[in-house]
């Protein structure tokens, strides 16, 4: 239809619109994860043309179990990306130099959930179990809650025995694991669905146990910074990122069916999507895209708060930017 209706233009003459459509500005996005309703603020954005009002052509890239997004941004196959800050931190101590650019979500979906009856009512009862994580990045706010805990994460009767997770919750399933990882939109209605009700589990979210870090922020390179124009883009795409999310959150079903449309896997489901949805728009509610610099500095803290083996070994620099939203809400 695009293309069509450029052609239309500079058959009647309308070079002006025609070369205002060609001149967009690219930008590619790498998701943290499959097609979802995670992220439906960004196909929101696409599929209604708010970036498109902002004068640009924005791709989004579905991420998966082998794309690590740090990695694809620092070979050049994506601008932006989509990442949880202690990755994000743990990744810029290590020499990519990841900076936080806006913060959609305000409050953490992850927790651990365990069965009843393997008797884990409290992280008291954490000792001698085996608790299954998330690892490529996923790992760092199981490790510094641990650390919190003061519990070994290397088995033993005091400490836990941490079985690598695969993101799946096959391992509560099949009683490997006491508890497991999941998060309040997704894996956990994945329990819920495969027969298990839900006054048979116990869930320790980590937003109520004090060790609560951020999630899905967008992060670019700091050298892209700057340069103006790059700046520029990324003030439009925050800026039509927090418009598809606010109408999101208001319409979450409408918001499901986006994502569905733009699933080219057909793996997902309109019953689980809408239920997503409605459990995400509670952790993007409250925020209008800027970080807060008080939720940056628990998250830091929590992650200093390794003990002997801290996700993090110092305060970081320059990982953050308030410069971009600034832009982007004064508009």
């Amino acid at each position: 239809m695009k293309s069509t209706f450029i052609a239309a233009l500079a058959a009647g003459g309308m070079m002006l619109g025609a070369s205002q459509a060609f001149s967009a500005d690219e930008i590619t996005l790498q998701l943290k994860w499959v097609t979802q309703a995670q992220f439906a603020g960004y196909y929101v954005a696409l599929e209604k043309g708010f970036y498109e009002e902002e004068g640009l052509d924005v791709t989004i890239k579905p991420g998966g179990p082998d794309i690590a997004p740090a990695q694809v941004l620092a070979g050049g196959g994506a601008d932006v990306i989509v990442d949880w800050m202690p990755s994000a931190l743990a990744t810029r101590e290590k020499g990519v130099p990841l900076v936080n650019i806006a913060q959609p979500y305000k409050s953490s979906g992850m927790m651990l959930t365990c069965l009843k009856e393997n008797n884990v009512m409290s992280p008291e009862d954490f000792p001698g179990k085996t608790l299954g994580v998330w690892f490529y990045g996923n790992e760092y706010p199981f490790l510094s809650w641990m650390a919190h805990l003061g519990i070994p994460t290397d088995g033993g009767e005091d400490g836990v025995t941490v079985l690598k997770q695969g993101f799946n919750v096959d391992p509560l399933l099949q009683k490997q694991a006491a508890c497991i990882s999941t998060m309040t939109y997704n894996e956990y209605w994945q329990v819920v669905d495969a027969g298990i009700s839900e006054d048979q589990l116990n869930t320790f979210k980590y937003e109520d146990e004090g060790v609560a870090t951020l999630e899905d922020g967008l992060y670019v390179l700091e050298d892209d910074l700057k340069d103006p124009k790059f700046k520029e883009d990324m003030v439009k795409f925050v800026r039509a990122s927090m418009k598809g999310w606010k109408w999101a959150e208001e319409n979450p079903d409408e918001a499901a069916e986006i994502v569905l449309d733009y699933d080219d896997t057909g793996a997902q489901t309109e019953k689980h999507q809408k239920r997503m949805m409605r459990e995400v728009a509670k952790l993007t509610a409250g925020s209008n895209g800027a970080l807060d610099p008080a939720d940056y500095q628990r998250t830091v803290e929590v992650l200093l708060g390794g003990g002997s083996d801290p996700v993090i070994t110092k305060e970081p620099e320059g990982a953050y930017t308030l410069e971009i939203t600034d832009a982007a809400l004064s508009n």
